[in-house]
């Protein structure tokens, strides 16, 4: 049996999550406002953890699916899980980032403004950042794809 997967829809802006990063004094706190982001993500169907499915350059195993918005087909979307709970929780964070904007919007994105502001960019290890990159690209490209 096929089960179609729930987008990623954002429950705030990236603003919100930045302010959200500065009420926690260090990084522990906020590895584990990460992880509880990432528990809040709509389950992923086990029949779409697929080779296909597979982000590519990351150190966990990670699934990705396109889509859209509910209702809204010039809103892009994606539903994403991974066996790692912190990297569930950058999903979480990538869906604030990216889910809901039109592909012009992503494209717009300054992803490593974005990772900075938050300091994401000082506290992921060089393979959590290069599994990030890879994330990001494969949203880039499945935005651009559907433009």
């Amino acid at each position: 049996m096929t089960t179609e997967p729930t987008m990623i829809a954002p429950e705030m802006e990236f603003a919100e999550l930045a302010e959200n990063f500065e009420l926690f004094d260090d990084w522990e706190d906020r590895y584990r406002y990460i992880i509880d982001l990432g528990r809040k993500l709509p389950p992923f169907p086990d029949n779409l953890k697929t080779e296909a499915n597979k982000v590519r350059g990351c150190m966990s195993q990670v699934w990705m699916v396109p889509g859209h918005m509910a209702g809204d087909a010039n809103r892009f979307a994606f539903a994403a899980d991974s066996d790692a709970h912190i990297v569930k929780g950058l999903i979480a964070v990538l869906g604030v980032l990216f889910s809901g904007k039109t592909p012009a919007e992503i494209a717009a994105i300054d992803i490593d403004g974005s990772f900075k502001q938050i300091g994401l960019d000082q506290h992921l290890s060089p393979t959590r950042r290069n599994g990030l990159v890879s994330m990001v690209g494969k949203i880039k490209g499945y935005a651009t794809a559907a433009a």
